[in-house]
C-alpha cells in the first residue's frame, strides 16, 4: 500500500466515524440545525462511497466500518450535539489534511476539496452554536 493509500484509508475511517456520530447527534438537534446535520451526513456518505470505489479500484481492501465508535462525551442536548458536529468535522478535516502531502494530481484535488468541505461545515456548526472563532487559524491542524 502506498503512503497515499494509507492516508486515504485513514480518511475513510474518519468518514465512517463521522457518519456514526451524525446518527447519534441528529435526534438532539432542532429544526434550525437538523438540516445542517442531514447535509453533513449526506456529504460524508458521498465521500465514503467515493473512497471505497477509489481504494478498491486501486487494489486496496478498505477496512470495514466499526459496529460503534467511542464518542468524546455524552450527547444529551442541542449544545452537545453541535459541539460533537464541530469535532466530527474538525477530526475528519485533520485526516484529509494529513493526506495532502502524500497525494498529487486529481487525488490531491479530491483531498483538498474534502478538507475545505469539512472546514466549511465546521464553521456552520460553530455559528449555530454561537462559538468563536468560527474558523481555526489552520483548518485541519490539531490545536
Amino acid at each position: 500500500m502506498t503512503p497515499a493509500d494509507e492516508r486515504l484509508v485513514a480518511a475513510l475511517q474518519a468518514e465512517h466515524a463521522a457518519i456514526y456520530g451524525y446518527g447519534v447527534l441528529g435526534p438532539k438537534l432542532d429544526g434550525a440545525t437538523i438540516g445542517l446535520a442531514r447535509a453533513a451526513d449526506t456529504a460524508h456518505r458521498g465521500r465514503r462511497d467515493a473512497l471505497l470505489v477509489r481504494l478498491t479500484s486501486d487494489g486496496v481492501t478498505p477496512p470495514p466500518t466499526a459496529a460503534s465508535y467511542q464518542l468524546p462525551f455524552a450527547v444529551t442536548d442541542r449544545a452537545a450535539a453541535l459541539k460533537l458536529a464541530v469535532q466530527l468535522e474538525d477530526r475528519t478535516a485533520a485526516q484529509w489534511r494529513l493526506a495532502l502531502p502524500a497525494t498529487d494530481g486529481d487525488v490531491r484535488k479530491i483531498v483538498l476539496d474534502a478538507l475545505i468541505d469539512c472546514t466549511t461545515r465546521a464553521v456552520a456548526f460553530r455559528k449555530a452554536a454561537g462559538s468563536t472563532p468560527l474558523v481555526p487559524a489552520f483548518p485541519g491542524k490539531p490545536d
